[in-house]
């Protein structure tokens, strides 16, 4: 009898110990769920060259995280879903990664050469099933400092309530001293002229940055950090102004909000480009009380009285220029907005373009170099924008006798136009060089040289029996050296003075 109660003591022994005293199943115990969460690295670097999550020592944007529960000393059991993990503040700090190679947690996005890859999908909450209790997962570092909290659930099937635990990562390398400064205006927009006539806003509203080493917004501590003024020294900038608040003028003084500044420019009167200058104090970020490691950056503003296609001017050769010759071209600019004003750089001397025509004329000089020449010609229109081109054209020496006549290089007959019946016609010869004498040979009856063999004038009254086109020689002669050349006259139908026989004007 003894023997057998020992042996029921045992096993009722061995029964409450299965039961939790001593590794049963946790679902057996009346203990509550407990749940832990921790990270490999509390910190990570920001990802400022927006690489892609991984492992391993390459990928140092990414860190592990290790999610466990217990009940009483033991795991959990296993099933799915039983984690729920999130980013539960500073997610523009980064986000949840699977990383465990499954296409449902991968995202098919362009490779840059007409195919595609996969790559981890980026989550701000996951869910996770236990295995011996936890499980793990991984966050990827963003491009924005700050501090990301992650916190995991798990529900308790005692009472049905949700434990939880967090771990936050640090995001960081940002310094708070100012390393750069920049502007931003409204997109896609233009400043107008005050009191145009176009309806465009003479008002544009613009934001001025001021980032870090780690290029992250850099808030005002105390006072302004960030000053702006408009550089003088373009008509855009006469009467233009600054306005925040209850600031206004050439020169603001402002603090800002996550780094970021907000104020507004308004325009004078003249077109062209306001120059905004903005500046930061490194040194205690602060540029109200003086700056002395100063950050500066420039944004320019096109004002314009007019929405316009911005001009264009078309390359073109001319093709060759004579020495000694008088030559023109003519320059046009499309699109823009009317008057331009006109310049050029590398003329030969002799050659210049009008600034308010665009027209290019003169006379090369005998100076100037044989070769061709690469013009720059710029066009800038009443909105003070330019469109530039290069002509191209080539100086020759002049006629092996080193002038010529007038504007007549060449072995064709040159034409001295038309000569009306009755009306007294004069000419005067002109040539590429000083010192010459004129010399004429087969004129018209009606056509006398002057008497000054230096002066090459011509003149005469032809008559209806002079009609039609009559040719002949002018020679200019300089010492040993002449130049001949054939000229053409057409004499016409003169008008009829009062009283005079038509028959006597008109040619048949």
């Amino acid at each position: 009898m003894q023997k057998r109660f020992k042996t029921l003591m045992i096993a009722t022994t061995i029964a409450l110990s299965a039961c939790g005293g001593g590794g049963g199943s946790p679902g057996e115990t009346q203990e509550h769920y407990t749940i832990t969460l921790r990270a490999d690295k509390a910190q990570l670097p920001i990802n400022i060259a927006d690489a892609l999550p991984g492992l391993g020592a390459y990928r140092p944007y990414t860190t592990t995280l290790y999610v466990e529960a217990r009940k009483g000393n033991l795991p959990i059991p296993g099933g799915e879903d039983i984690f729920a993990c999130n980013v539960a503040g500073g997610l523009d700090s980064g986000a949840l990664y699977y990383l465990d190679g499954k296409s449902e947690h991968e995202t098919e996005v362009d490779d840059g050469n007409g195919g595609t890859v996969k790559v981890p999908s980026a989550y701000r909450n996951i869910t996770l099933g236990s295995n011996a209790g936890g499980n793990s997962f991984h966050f990827h570092a963003g491009d924005q400092a700050g501090n990301a909290r992650i916190t995991c659930t798990v529900q308790d099937p005692l009472d049905k309530q949700q434990r939880s635990a967090s771990v936050e990562i640090s995001v960081g390398g940002a310094t708070g001293k100012p390393a750069s400064v920049r502007l931003a205006a409204q997109v896609n927009d233009i400043l107008g002229t005050k009191f145009n006539a176009n309806g465009i806003l003479n008002q544009m509203a613009i934001q001025a940055f001021v980032m870090d080493d780690a290029n992250q917004p850099t808030g005002s501590t105390s006072g302004s950090n960030v000053q702006v003024r408009i550089l003088s020294g373009t008509d855009a900038a006469v009467g233009a102004r600054l306005v925040a608040g209850s600031q206004s003028g050439s020169v603001l003084q402002l603090p800002s909000i996550g780094g970021v500044a907000l104020f507004s420019l308004l325009s004078g009167t003249e077109t062209g480009t306001i120059f905004l200058e903005m500046t930061a104090d490194r040194a205690d970020n602060n540029v109200s009380n003086g700056i002395s490691d100063p950050m500066v950056g420039i944004l320019p503003i096109q004002v314009m009285a007019a929405r316009t296609v911005a001009p264009t001017i078309d390359n073109k050769d001319l093709g060759t220029i004579t020495k000694g010759i008088p030559f023109t071209a003519y320059l046009e600019a499309k699109n823009g907005l009317p008057p331009f004003t006109w310049a050029a750089t590398g003329l030969p001397t002799g050659l210049t373009v009008d600034a308010s025509t665009g027209i290019l004329s003169g006379t090369v000089s005998q100076d100037a170099a044989e070769r061709e020449y690469r013009v720059t010609v710029t066009a800038t229109d009443k909105n003070k924008i330019s469109a530039t081109a290069t002509i191209t054209f080539k100086v020759v020496g002049g006629l092996p006798e080193d002038f010529a006549i007038g504007d007549c290089n060449s072995t064709a007959v040159c034409s001295l136009g038309s000569a009306p019946v009755g009306k007294n016609f004069t000419y005067s010869f002109v040539s590429s060089t000083t010192g010459v004498t004129w010399s004429f040979g087969g004129l018209p009856a009606w056509l006398t040289a002057g008497t000054s063999p230096t002066a090459g004038v011509l003149n005469g009254v032809p008559k209806v029996t002079n009609c039609g086109s009559q040719r002949f020689l002018v020679t200019a002669t300089k010492g040993a050296t002449s130049v001949t050349r054939t000229f053409n006259i057409d004499v016409v139908t003169g008008p009829i003075p009062p009283g005079g026989v038509p028959e006597d004007y008109t040619c048949p």
